[in-house]
């Protein structure tokens, strides 16, 4: 941008940056005005003056010219105005006239200054093309040929751009015209689009910005405030034929674009009639949920967490996950039911967990896909626990062997305030699982509601531009482009362990299927409100036709060897269905999205149905008292008043005594010493809403220094985790309940800051914490404590009503659960386990009981606000020791 022609000993033009750093070596103090000059690239011949030894000499004063150019001879200010106008090279000096020449002879000296272009008119123009560059880097995505319809903008806006160049009359926007574009420019240091030259032509220029940003590929990058991250995503777009592919990576992605549509089709003919949300239109999501995994298993991920709504679950089990074809065929038979317990769920709702080689890189793959209720984007931070979780006990700490891959429809996406959440959690850093990959399958349309009326933002991804969030827009009609920004979104996560969104267009807005089109599912009937769509979309060859052609028409398949690949497939697939034939039952355990291995019988069951006594001895008792009651951290201050609050804790070990946040210590301590993990979130649970937990001590005197005396109880014990939350119920208390899938041997609590708070969190409650054994026999072992108000706090804080957790406790109408019934069998029999505490004791025992039982229930726990730091709402040790 700023390449000056100066006259130094090298006698060539000067990069932008060697200008910069040249002109602050040797400037003086004094303060400098610079003319910023645009520059040729031709090579300089030296000037019949100039001599190596004479370069110091010219540079100052070239740099007292730049200043004044009065300040120096007229044959100076004649002859750098002509170097820097561009004169032809050995031309730009003019010997000085005589002291005898007239007035006339001293005009024809400068004369070529004056035939030289405008100075300020090449200043102008430079400028011109390096906003011309930045609004392409902007704006090009608003043009790309996203659409495969060619009927609706993916931005919702038909008007193009002003600053991007559809035709000549639009250079008059930068004061640049037809002439201009076969003039040469020097590129900026702020894009890729000249590879290896530093100069391109105005034409050419344009060309290859349109290649860059306005083909299948749209890209919206221009808002992240980090100049690496911006420069590196340039790199990956802007450089002259970096999309390539090698003959083989064509062939596979063939064979999976074959393996993709010929499963739908197969379905299809199998059941036509029958619902099962397939993939018509967007096949090309299997490639790309396939090269994402296998360029992130080739960057050393092992382990892959996945969540998707009910569109193309089936195709994606099968294909990428793996999951046997019988298995998934044998659903669709109404008469098989289950043979282990829980009423199941619908097909396209299952889960399942599975590990193999990655054929690309042959190394260990595990692929979890959680299960999903009919909330389509409830799964997001569910999967985001589960991913931290994995992260957790593998030691993870970067996010380098465990990721997450979320798949979203675009109208959720857009609509669903969980996705704000999730994506507020994303680097937060008790919640942060180092980076997503979010695929959004665009269909334009949400059931049967235009996009135009379902969002008010141009683009359905804009939501995580919150977060800045790299959004890759593509058509799904190109597998190609696919493939590759799916490549480049798994490098970023790699690289910079942030979000990034894949945004496919797809090529209908609800199938294709052997000419039949279809809505919002099999049996629906889109043309009752998309008329002119549908039209359009019989009209469509499928992705897989077109592709294949391309390949043909380029040498790299055959005919023949196409329809053996379809053929291969098909036949894969009819072998699969007749094995389907001989199950007899159904096995929901099959589909475990999160499996605990020996925690269960091979059966599924628990291994005894019994508990274990909860008490704890009065050794234990007094010590974990004694911690919780100090500051196990030389010369740390803490405040005055969290003094008074722990000599009162230390006062009540020695009276052999416990408040609630005192039992809460000890249970949480207790566990700890036998090696379970314990993790503790909420809005303001370091502290307590109430002020009455302080787990976690802050010094007084430094700045972000703390203390958790729970983490110095016993020499190994397990670790505890308490992380205050953001403001938010249903993104975390899904975060926390998928955290608790990963293991058994945790204890995973969420606290309500007030109980009627679970409010906001009430999907989480009914989708998955309630009906998760019986639809997908996952136990859970979340523990939710709802520190309720009704004691005269109106009707708004007194909806935290155990009556509404208990009618949902059994699917039994003849059977009632009481609050504090403690029957192993009863209690096994529960959807979750609802208890009312009373005591401090009561508490104690509760929380133990979560983790000694032989299997894992979701568990709320009630509480009277006013108990929580109520001077009499004491119990005795002796109600705490074993066989109480």
């Amino acid at each position: 941008m700023l390449n000056l022609r100066t006259c130094a000993a090298k006698l060539r033009p000067l990069t932008a940056s060697q200008t910069v750093k040249t002109i602050s070596q040797h400037r003086p103090a004094a303060p400098r005005t610079f003319q910023q000059i645009r520059c040729y690239s031709a090579p300089v011949a030296a000037e019949p003056f100039l001599s190596g030894t004479s370069s110091n000499y010219v540079e100052e004063m070239y740099y007292a010219w730049l200043e004044n150019p009065k300040s120096v001879h007229k044959s100076w200010d004649i002859f750098f105005r002509n170097a820097n106008a561009g004169a032809a090279p050995g031309t730009a000096y003019q010997s000085p006239p005589p002291l005898s020449t007239t007035l006339s002879t001293l005009s024809q000296a400068q004369f070529l200054v004056q035939a030289q272009p405008n100075v300020d008119k090449l200043v102008e123009d430079h400028l011109a093309v390096q906003s011309l560059i930045r609004a392409y880097q902007i704006r090009g995505h608003h043009v790309a040929q996203l659409d495969p319809l060619g009927i609706l903008d993916a931005d919702l806006d038909s008007s193009l751009p002003a600053d991007i160049i559809t035709s000549t009359d639009k250079l008059g926007f930068y004061g640049l015209d037809e002439s201009d574009l076969d003039k040469v420019f020097h590129l900026p240091t702020t894009t890729f689009i000249g590879g290896n030259e530093s100069a391109l032509p105005l034409r050419e220029i344009i060309r290859r910005l349109e290649m860059a940003y306005c083909q299948h590929i749209g890209v919206e990058f221009m808002f992240i405030n980090d100049l690496e991250q911006c420069q590196w995503i340039r790199q990956k777009f802007e450089t002259p034929g970096i999309m390539q592919f090698t003959n083989e990576e064509k062939r596979t992605l063939l064979a999976r674009l074959v393996r993709s549509t010929r499963f739908e089709e197969f379905l299809h003919r199998k059941w036509s009639s029958e619902k099962r949300f397939g993939l018509e239109g967007c096949e090309v999501l299997i490639p790309a949920l396939k090269t994402i995994i296998d360029k992130s298993s080739e960057k050393g991920v092992d382990y892959v967490i996945m969540g998707m709504p009910h569109r193309g679950r089936l195709n994606v089990l099968a294909n990428v996950i793996r999951k046997e074809l019988e298995q998934i065929f044998c659903q669709f038979d109404s008469k098989l039911e289950a043979a282990d317990e829980g009423s199941g769920d619908v097909k396209y709702h299952l889960g399942m967990y599975h590990r193999r080689i990655n054929r690309v890189t042959d190394r260990n793959i595990t692929l979890s896909l959680v299960a999903n209720p009919s909330h389509l984007e409830a799964a997001d931070p569910v999967v985001q626990g589960k991913t931290k979780a994995e992260q957790f006990y593998c030691g993870d700490t970067e996010g380098k062997k465990v990721m997450s891959i979320l798949l979203h429809g675009d109208a959720a996406f857009a609509g669903q305030g969980i996705v704000y959440e999730t994506f507020h959690l994303s680097d937060l850093p008790s919640y942060t699982t180092h980076g997503t990959v979010h695929v959004v399958v665009n269909n334009q349309i949400g059931f049967t509601t235009d996009p135009r009326m379902a969002r008010s933002s141009p683009y359905p991804t804009d939501v995580a531009r919150v977060v800045n969030a790299p959004i890759f827009h593509v058509n799904a009609d190109d597998p190609e482009a696919v493939v590759y920004v799916c490549n480049v979104a798994a490098e970023w996560r790699s690289t910079f362990h942030k979000d990034v969104v894949v945004d496919l267009v797809r090529n209908v807005a609800r199938g294709f299927i052997l000419k039949l089109r279809n809505g919002h599912n099999e049996m629906d009937e889109p043309m009752f409100t998309q008329p002119l769509m549908y039209k359009q979309i019989r009209k469509q060859k499928p992705v897989l036709q077109k592709y294949a052609e391309l390949l043909i028409s380029q040498g790299v398949v055959n005919q023949p060897e196409y329809e053996e690949e379809i053929a291969k497939y098909d036949k894969i697939c009819e072998e699969a269905h007749a094995r389907s034939k001989d199950e007899k039952i159904l096995h929901i355990k099959h589909w475990l999205d999160s499996p605990w291995p020996g925690f269960f019988t091979l059966d599924g069951q628990p291994r005894s149905m019994t508990c274990p006594s909860t008490g704890l001895n009065e050794e234990d008792l007094t010590h974990i008292g004694q911690v919780a009651s100090s500051v196990p951290v030389e010369d740390f201050t803490i405040h005055g008043g969290l003094s008074r609050i722990l000599k009162t804790r230390g006062e009540m070990v020695k009276n052999r005594t416990v408040d609630w946040a005192l039992a809460e210590y000890m249970a949480f301590g207790s566990l700890l010493k036998e090696g379970i993990h314990i993790r503790l979130s909420g809005q303001d649970v370091e502290r307590g809403t109430f002020s009455h937990r302080h787990h976690v001590l802050h010094d007084q005197n430094v700045d972000k220094r703390t203390c958790i005396p729970m983490n110095h109880l016993w020499p190994n014990q397990a670790p505890y985790t308490v992380c205050n939350s953001s403001l938010s119920e249903y993104g975390v208390l899904g975060f926390e309940l998928g955290f608790a899938m990963a293991s058994p041997n945790a204890l995973v609590l969420w606290e309500a800051q007030f109980g009627d708070f679970h409010n906001t969190a009430q999907c989480i409650i009914d989708q998955f914490i309630c009906p998760g054994q019986a639809k997908w026999v996952r136990q859970n072992g979340i523990v939710l404590l709802l520190p309720h108000g009704m004691e005269g706090m109106g009707p708004e804080h007194s909806s935290a009503r155990p009556e509404r957790f208990l009618q949902m406790c059994n699917d039994d109408p003849d059977v009632f659960p009481k609050l504090d019934d403690f029957d192993v069998r009863q209690l096994y029999d529960c959807n979750w386990i609802v208890v009312n505490c009373s005591t401090p004791a009561n508490f104690f025992h509760v929380l133990r009981r979560q983790i000694l039982l032989p299997f894992r229930k979701p568990l709320i726990i009630f509480t009277p606000k006013s108990l929580l730091r109520h001077p009499e709402a004491r119990s005795s040790f002796n109600d705490m020791l074993p066989g109480t």
